[in-house]
């Protein structure tokens, strides 16, 4: 699927050219929203601190149901998908979609923010709750997984000329490779798996087994599982 001549331009989502308003995708219920990812501000304007607080919560919850809408319908439909039915998902107006995000990049942007700071934040949730830090691990890479298989237009949208998109490759490496490093950390030294593995290079081999991942007759999980089964320590 090329890019959309009204994203690479970073153009709004009304964008004549286009009769259809814009739209996006999901990625998996296990992504959480984390409030500053967005990068949007809203201003209380309610009378008092009682009713900005208000405005602030309605506003925050407006956005978790867009990123959320939006994340489902780029894993349906792709990033150009209509932003009547991203607002139709959320139980918003198409104008509450204008408000936050005024261009499609903006959206791609978020959704893209939203998932890489969901993986980041689920690695020490996982340490901490898991039965060992193997399990851990495991958990990570298959949510991992879910991210890389689910993302489809992302990855040529960040392959546009936008601006938008120039910084979101370092944002995933800054945030997730320290991630997989303390959960890689944290099972060599309980004597789980061989010790001094690089994170770096095992998302790259994840990322590259997970190519191919729509066809029916490869199974990425499959092979990803026996990379997993393979760190343990015989």
């Amino acid at each position: 699927m090329g890019v959309p001549s009204d994203l690479a331009l970073g153009l709004p989502f009304w964008h004549a050219a286009n009769a259809e308003p814009c739209s996006a995708k999901t990625y998996g219920t296990w992504f959480r929203l984390t409030r500053d990812v967005t990068g949007v501000t809203v201003a209380g304007t309610g009378s008092g601190s009682g009713g900005a607080r208000k405005q602030r919560a309605d506003s925050r919850r407006n956005e978790a149901a867009l990123l959320e809408a939006a994340a489902a319908a780029f894993v349906s439909s792709g990033v150009d998908a209509p932003v009547r039915d991203i607002a139709a998902r959320a139980g918003v107006g198409v104008g509450t979609i204008y408000r936050h995000f005024p261009t499609r990049a903006d959206l791609i942007v978020a959704v893209y923010r939203h998932q890489v700071e969901a993986c980041a934040e689920a690695g020490p949730v996982l340490l901490a709750e898991s039965a060992t830090p193997h399990a851990a691990l495991a958990s990570w890479i298959h949510l991992f997984v879910d991210f890389l298989v689910t993302k489809h237009g992302l990855a040529e949208a960040m392959r546009s000329d936008d601006a938008a998109f120039q910084t979101l490759h370092a944002y995933f490496l800054d945030r997730l490779v320290p991630v997989c490093a303390e959960l890689l950390d944290a099972a060599a030294s309980a004597g789980e798996i061989i010790p001094d593995l690089d994170a770096l290079v095992l998302m790259h081999g994840i990322g590259n087994l997970c190519i191919g991942a729509d066809s029916p007759d490869y199974d990425a999980r499959l092979m990803v599982g026996l990379v997993i089964a393979g760190l343990r320590l015989r």
